[in-house]
């Protein structure tokens, strides 16, 4: 009997022993201080400078349908949001979703408030929550079974003071939730993309094949997603499916304010009573004065004012120099060497080496920590959405610069915690490549990064730590 307690004393003492170990594993959180981004590079002419002023003023201006509330205009019939800056804010603008729990600028999800803003008569969908990420969301499939992939935008401009006579119904959110239908993205930082954008494919590809053998023997495949016209590498977005900043802005423009551009000039949705400006929305500052969503009223200025939008966006992210990384410790130096170890930088590639460019000057060597290739990452984060050659499971590995600041995480949000998120990467299962699913939850497809994971649960506590905290010294 004495036996008997001793044991069972000796096995509580092991569980609880076990189970603070555990939990001792523990995201850091969001790195305190002050923003690590959002400067410019030292290079910067002075005529640069004054264009990325300019640029970064229509990068947080708020649109109204057409200029007569707030001093820009082309939004909606359907839209996200109002203004880049609301979505791209933390821990800087440019960055990604604000939210309640950043150190540097706590705020709730600014979606919630967007809703019935100016009298629009929107109700706010049930993913978004005050303290949770800006999101856009995707339908996988259109009614007949065909695939979808789109954006539907959260709300629109019906029964706002500046649409009269537009009554344009939001989607129907619940119901196609209820069919596990939807799917969702959040904002990607645009820091440091300047270099992204000017390195070259040799270069991107020859990072890929350097690491063959070693992706190989973890079952790790890679490729790159790619124009159709002119077959060079695609490099911005989830799926990588944009190829320059021009038109990774030309579409967010267009698709998650409602505004019409030069790369994009047709409303997406077209409602009868909703399109009150002539198109495009925005455009060079060429006829009569029109620089697009905001009218300077001459057809003269600088070279930001003479340009659209989306040109002033695109140099604003070229202008941006990468996040810069936190203090190294000890924990996170072990972390680094752990992070290589496991196999995890063999698709977050540290450094990559960017072409000369008239932005950025002189090649530079950068660390993105991404190889910008796709990776099958099995059912469990498989969106459904195909993007170019990028099937229902594949993503664009995730640059990790600046990732000590970011608050969410994944493609779309679904955790604040980086242990989840690593957690999130496997998916064990059968090799599905290629397949279509043809609703989130259906299949059993493994990841290319479950090899990777079991190295990591074999981590002990304190090296799991250390990972994290390397993690959030980005």
């Amino acid at each position: 009997m004495k036996n008997s307690k001793a044991v069972s004393v000796s096995l509580c003492f092991a569980l609880l022993t076990i189970s603070l170990s555990v939990h001792a594993q523990r995201d850091p959180g969001p790195r305190p201080g002050a923003a690590r981004a959002g400067g410019t590079y030292p290079t910067l002419s002075a005529d640069q400078l004054t264009f990325f002023n300019q640029a970064l003023a229509r990068f947080q201006a708020v649109d109204s349908v057409s200029g007569t509330i707030e001093k820009g205009s082309g939004l909606g019939p359907t839209f996200n949001g109002n203004s880049c800056a609301m979505c791209h804010s933390q821990p800087a603008v440019g960055g990604s979703s604000p939210g309640l729990t950043s150190p540097q600028n706590p705020v709730p999800n600014p979606q919630v408030m967007l809703a019935n803003l100016d009298g629009a008569t929107n109700y706010v969908p049930s993913f978004i929550r005050i303290d949770g990420p800006v999101r856009e969301a995707r339908f996988i499939l259109n009614n007949n079974g065909s695939l979808n992939g789109g954006v539907h935008g959260l709300y629109t401009i019906a029964g706002r003071s500046d649409a009269p006579g537009c009554n344009l119904a939001q989607p129907a959110f619940q119901q196609q939730l209820a069919a596990n239908n939807v799917i969702f993205r959040i904002p990607t930082p645009t820091f440091g993309l300047g270099l992204v954008e000017n390195t070259p494919d040799a270069t991107l590809r020859a990072n890929l094949e350097s690491t063959k053998y070693a992706r190989s023997q973890l079952l790790i495949g890679g490729t790159f997603n790619t124009t159709g016209n002119d077959g060079t590498v695609t490099r911005f977005g989830w799926k990588a499916q944009n190829k320059s900043l021009l038109m990774f802005a030309g579409e967010a423009y267009n698709v998650e304010i409602g505004t019409s551009n030069e790369l994009f000039p047709d409303e997406r949705v077209a409602a009868p009573g909703c399109v009150y400006n002539p198109g495009p929305e925005d455009a060079s500052n060429i006829i009569n004065g029109n620089s697009g969503s905001v009218n300077y009223g001459t057809a003269t200025g600088t070279t930001s004012e003479m340009s659209s939008d989306i040109v002033n966006f695109a140099a604003l992210s070229r202008f941006l120099a990468p996040p810069a990384p936190g203090a190294s410790t000890t924990s996170t130096q072990n972390g680094a060497r752990l992070f290589s170890a496991i196999g995890c930088a063999l698709c977050h590639s540290q450094s990559l080496t960017s072409g000369g460019s008239i932005y950025t000057g002189p090649s530079q060597t950068y660390n993105p920590y991404s190889d910008f290739a796709l990776h099958h990452m099995g059912s469990r984060l498989a969106d459904g959405i195909v993007q170019g050659v990028a099937g229902p499971d594949e993503f664009r590995t995730a640059p990790l610069w600046g990732v000590g600041q970011r608050l969410f995480f994944l493609h779309d949000g679904r955790t604040s915690d980086l242990l989840q998120a690593i957690l999130a990467h496997a998916g064990y299962g059968n090799d599905c490549r290629g397949q279509h699913f043809t609703r989130l939850g259906q299949g059993n497809c493994g990841s290319e990064a479950n090899q990777v994971i079991r190295n990591f649960q074999t981590l002990s506590p304190s090296q799991v730590q250390d990972m994290l905290n390397f993690l959030r010294s980005l």
